[in-house]
């Protein structure tokens, strides 16, 4: 069974990030029901009353993902209420090596991978009940382009990133003859916050705007790798396959550390 062309309902977590609040954007229209999660109640109520002036219904939870009795909770009720046609399992956080080469803070690791990961496997834990059993749904995880290799910048992100995309891939896999679409999206740099938090160079840097119609796309013919920006996708899949001291070599030239 085909996605329905309109998603009529689309689940959206970590809407008050960057790529978040852009793709509520590009979702909300007449019709639709957007339900945005957000840890910053303030963005959340403004992105809102944004959606609602194009026409959508919205509803918002603010919600700490670390807390996962009540992540289940919440999503249950919400499963029991609204049929959801498309979810982006989409927040996250960034740690990375500090100044000098001072190792990642052990609790924000634990943050990190409590939202990235945990958070994210939770949320598809919750929400794919209602879709089995109807035979229809979508769920797009949001990985990173970091996930094709380790950055040495960044090896805790990079490694969630990369379960994420394994997760996806597997799940893609598993559940295509159920009717139901999974879809893992691998974006290079986007303007966020978090992006420019991220020590190194930052090329081919595209707009949470541009990223968020990019993603649309994708998931509308279904693709089941959506990666961008081109040609950065295809250096950092190059680094995968590459022998390991050719790639290494390559990061130290491009000063991402190592």
């Amino acid at each position: 069974m085909s996605p329905p062309a309109f998603p009529a309902s689309v689940l959206i977590t970590g809407a008050s990030g960057g790529i978040g609040g852009a793709l509520a954007a590009v979702y909300a229209e007449a019709g639709r029901t957007l339900v945005l999660q957000g840890r910053n109640a303030l963005r959340l109520a403004e992105l809102a009353a944004f959606c609602e002036t194009r026409g959508a219904r919205v509803l918002t939870q603010v919600l700490d993902l670390r807390d996962r009795v009540a992540l289940a909770d919440w999503l249950r009720t919400l499963c029991a209420q609204e049929q959801l046609d498309l979810v982006i399992v989409n927040a996250g956080l960034n740690t990375h090596v500090g100044p000098s080469g001072a190792a990642e803070g052990w609790p924000e690791v634990q943050d990190l991978l409590e939202v990235n990961v945990v958070a994210a496997w939770a949320t598809v834990n919750a929400v794919l009940p209602a879709m089995r059993l109807r035979g229809q749904g979508q769920i797009a995880l949001i990985s990173s382009l970091a996930a094709f290799y380790g950055l040495p910048v960044a090896p805790s992100y990079c490694a969630s990133k990369a379960a994420i995309k394994v997760y996806g891939e597997a799940m893609r896999g598993w559940l295509a003859a159920e009717g139901i679409r999974i879809n893992v999206v691998m974006p290079g740099y986007v303007e966020s916050s978090m992006c420019r938090a991220m020590p190194g160079p930052k090329p081919f840097l595209w707009s949470a705007e541009r990223a968020a119609r990019y993603i649309r796309r994708g998931l509308e013919r279904n693709r089941a790798r959506i990666s961008f920006p081109f040609p950065l996708n295809l250096g950092t899949w190059f680094l995968s396959v590459l022998p390991p001291t050719v790639s290494e070599r390559i990061l130290r030239l491009l000063n991402y550390g190592g």
